[in-house]
């Protein structure tokens, strides 16, 4: 068949270790026998950083700024015992922060729903989209034990002079703790246009949930700046159909028990910490979740939630068979395909990735699944798939689909 041309270079992030090897295997059978395309290609594994001195993390997120579309490979971020295991320099920054940072993104998490996997919550029909404000709060905060009686106060000090000003925190009378954290206007501003951008791309309604009740001032602050964003772009909102809500964090909680899902939750940094887990294990697990930065202009970066599957990669390394899902991988690539044939007016390569997630789910609902999904489809497959296995028979109802040029 002729293959589909993509008129503009995608960026592509390697990876490391198991994923890495199944990045390879994806491209191979998957994207390239029927692609035209100019991958941007970018090592990002975990010696070839140190290599460069992390470089090539930055000249990455710097080709995603100006293609648009990037789509990424899960990454090590090295600890004290992957210093020692890979012989690195220094424990390089996590890749995905550093690009986060030059983007300004935030990140939103969605499930990948299959008919024989039933979510833990009965309501939960769509998917649920959950962005996190990645920045700030308890994640930037200072804190500190208190030893013994005494005064802890919030002192700002005016950048241009004048009188600091003091607010009293806790007149302790014994030991305690006490923390203080932050965020800024220009980061709130961000998170609200990138989720902007997300709802807009996803098609989804958008709600926001925030403790202003409570905190009148903090909170308050994410609540007004939030709106001032919605307000500003209401012409694109409601030419696409999407309502905004704001909630406060405990009754979006309650109502998204109830709700049937094909929404977007935007959550303060630790509130999306703990949701977005939560969302995963109740749609089934991180193998069948998928991530993509966006950033407030509208760039996009795709990837698996999940990290590198080291212990797989042990085995692989062994000349074991490995039964690794590669399904969060596929969707990274057929996430940033649709996104750029939207893009670029392609509608050929947007049925591509439609063609190719369809030939994914179309193997889990028929029971060929790898070993992670075993205790989650009904009914329960007599055996699991190998990773090489998976991946074949998702490539052979690929070349089906487009052969019989079904949707």
């Amino acid at each position: 068949m002729t293959k589909i041309r993509v008129k503009t270079p995608l960026v592509e992030m390697d990876g490391d270790e198991m994923t890495r090897i199944i990045w390879a295997k994806i491209k191979e059978t998957l994207i390239l026998p029927y692609l035209d395309v100019d991958l941007r290609y970018f090592d990002l594994g975990v010696t070839h950083r140190d290599a460069t001195d992390d470089k090539i993390t930055v000249e990455a997120a710097e080709a995603i700024k100006e293609f648009g579309v990037g789509v990424k490979c899960a990454t090590i971020t090295p600890d004290q015992g992957r210093i020692q295991e890979y012989k690195l320099k220094k424990a390089w920054p996590s890749p995905n922060g550093t690009i986060r940072s030059i983007l300004d993104g935030t990140v939103f998490r969605k499930p990948i729903m299959v008919k024989n996997i039933t979510p833990a919550v009965s309501s939960w029909k769509k998917p649920l989209v959950i962005g996190r404000h990645a920045y700030g709060d308890i994640y930037k905060a200072v804190d500190f034990v208190v030893p013994g009686a005494g005064k802890a106060e919030l002192v700002y000090t005016p950048a241009q002079g004048g009188e600091p000003v003091k607010l009293l925190i806790k007149d302790f009378k014994g030991g305690g703790v006490v923390m203080g954290m932050h965020n800024t206007d220009a980061s709130i501003r961000s998170f609200a246009k990138a989720c902007i951008a997300c709802a807009l791309s996803e098609k989804i309604d958008l709600w926001f949930g925030a403790k202003d009740t409570i905190s009148k001032k903090y909170h308050a602050r994410f609540k007004d700046l939030f709106q001032e964003e919605i307000d500003a772009r209401k012409a694109d909102l409601d030419k696409a159909g999407i309502n905004y809500r704001y909630l406060l964090i405990d009754d979006a909680v309650a109502q998204v028990m109830k709700h049937p899902g094909g929404i977007l939750w935007a959550c303060m940094n630790y509130d999306g910490d703990v949701m977005s887990d939560m969302v995963a294990s109740g749609f089934g697990s991180l193998g069948m979740m998928t991530s993509v930065l966006v950033s407030p202009d509208g760039k996009f970066e795709y990837e698996a939630a999940h990290g590198t599957v080291r212990r797989h990669y042990y085995e692989h390394l062994k000349g074991n068979p490995t039964s690794t899902n590669p399904v969060a991988s596929i969707f990274a690539w057929s996430g940033a395909l649709r996104k750029r044939g939207e893009l670029d007016k392609t509608p050929a390569l947007e049925k591509f990735a439609d063609a190719l997630e369809k030939s994914v789910i179309e193997c889990i609902e028929s029971g060929l699944v790898t070993k992670d999904l075993m205790a989650l489809v009904t009914p329960r497959p007599a055996a699991h798939q190998t990773t090489d296995s998976f991946l074949a028979a998702v490539a052979s109802n690929l070349k089906a689909r487009l052969g019989s040029k079904k949707a």
